[in-house]
């Protein structure tokens, strides 16, 4: 029996290359890799953005390299990585049905005091008669992210925002777990 790949990441969708059931652990590990040399080159250029401008220099990042940044991934990997969350900014990056329902099944996980750095979730779903290994992670926000998703963004934050980014502002807090990782 033949499955497809696929893995969450504050990113979202499926991926390709088949594999067999049996496999589950192999695929979880090798996700949570894909997961880790994501969100490496994410921060290999945020954190640098965030040092010479700030956060009006960040969002560019996080607008306009993060999905390019998901694309290389996808393509060096072989799995197909995804932003997503509860709290939209993008709606081009809303949850499927299954991303949305593994998402408050986070925020769930999350309330009732598992630590977020460590929650994720993985399992074999049959669409149309296909098999795929889906994975997500959740993205706890970072001090770094408050200063676009926080309660207290900045004037000039919030007019990048709203130039970059036109749809919503939603404020995250702390730990939230709204977002994901998606493969």
């Amino acid at each position: 029996m033949k499955i497809r790949k696929s893995i969450i990441v504050t990113l979202l969708v499926v991926s390709c290359g088949s594999v067999m059931a049996a496999n589950t652990a192999d695929n979880m590990a090798e996700a949570r890799g894909v997961i880790k040399q994501f969100a490496k080159s994410l921060m290999g250029q945020l954190q640098p953005a965030m040092k010479t401008g700030g956060p009006v220099k960040a969002i560019q990042v996080c607008n306009i390299s993060a999905p390019g940044i998901s694309v290389e991934t996808s393509n060096s990997s072989g799995w197909k990585v995804a932003r997503t969350s509860l709290k939209l900014r993008n709606q081009g990056n809303a949850p499927d049905a299954w991303e949305l329902k593994v998402l408050n099944e986070f925020e769930v996980r999350k309330a009732a005091g598992e630590d977020p750095k460590k929650i994720d979730h993985s399992e074999v779903v049959e669409t149309a008669g296909k098999k795929t290994f889906r994975y997500m992670k959740a993205i706890p926000t970072a001090e770094l992210c408050l200063a676009c998703h926080g309660s207290k963004i900045k004037p000039e934050v919030a007019k990048k925002l709203d130039a970059s980014t036109p749809m919503t502002r939603p404020v995250a807090s702390k730990w939230v777990i709204s977002v994901g990782y998606s493969l």
